[in-house]
């Protein structure tokens, strides 16, 4: 019961994590500059399960995930049709963000209603965590291909660097390989480590630190004693 009714608390978060660490493993798969199809599918499955896990009402879940499919249709579409290389990989790359942030919006917002802090909560903090790191990265995806290499090379920057780059940058690891050469590029990845230390310094430390548990009971003590089943 114990294990059963905690699962029914996360409400889906494990599901969110597990299609984050899915998108995340096919955006580093990513050897050319190209979004690919198979990642963005992984993304739109993404902000469906964090619809899913932040309980929203049946009909706003309903109308998003009618959205995401028809993204979904649309993109296959134009991969049939053939549409230019660069306009559809920055297609992709915005749509990768945008997916990516309104998912983070949804978990924060279904957080910041909640008022106990639990598991469920650690569960979305550590999602969120993630999918600040996946936004950026495809912010930074849009603006090689739309401003040209963000790291100075010749050819257009791969995905799998860009990722590489934009989570090395918010947990500010600085390991100084690769660096944005770009202005815009510059002042977005201050932005995001910004971003991430303030996430970390204010949305985490306040799981840490208001982290409830609730006190077990033993189901035959309260049924020896009636009167503290009463009172529980």
């Amino acid at each position: 019961m114990g294990t059963r009714s905690t699962w029914r608390r996360l409400r889906g978060y494990p599901l969110v994590l597990a299609s984050i660490v899915v998108s995340y493993g096919f955006t580093a798969a990513q050897a050319s500059a190209s979004p690919s199809l198979v990642a963005l599918a992984a993304q739109l499955l993404t902000v469906a399960a964090a619809l899913h896990a932040a309980g929203v009402r049946r009909r706003t879940e309903a109308v998003g995930d009618a959205a995401l499919g028809i993204v979904l249709l649309v993109t296959i579409a134009a991969f049939a049709m053939g549409q230019p290389g660069t306009v559809l990989a920055v297609g992709l790359s915005v749509a990768a963000a945008a997916a990516y942030l309104f998912a983070l919006v949804v978990i924060i917002a279904s957080e910041l209603r909640g008022r106990r802090i639990d598991a469920r909560t650690l569960w979305a903090a550590v999602c969120a965590y993630l999918l600040i790191g996946m936004f950026f990265t495809y912010v930074f995806s849009a603006i090689a291909l739309t401003g040209g290499p963000l790291f100075g090379g010749r050819e257009p920057d791969a995905i799998t660097d860009v990722l590489f780059f934009s989570f090395t940058t918010m947990t500010t690891t600085g390991y100084g390989n690769v660096v944005p050469v770009e202005a815009g590029a510059q002042s977005v990845a201050i932005c995001e480590a910004v971003v991430g230390q303030l996430f970390l310094v204010t949305v985490v430390a306040r799981v840490v630190t208001g982290w409830e548990r609730r006190p077990r009971v033993r189901e035959d003590a309260v049924d020896d004693d009636p009167g503290r089943a009463a009172e529980t």
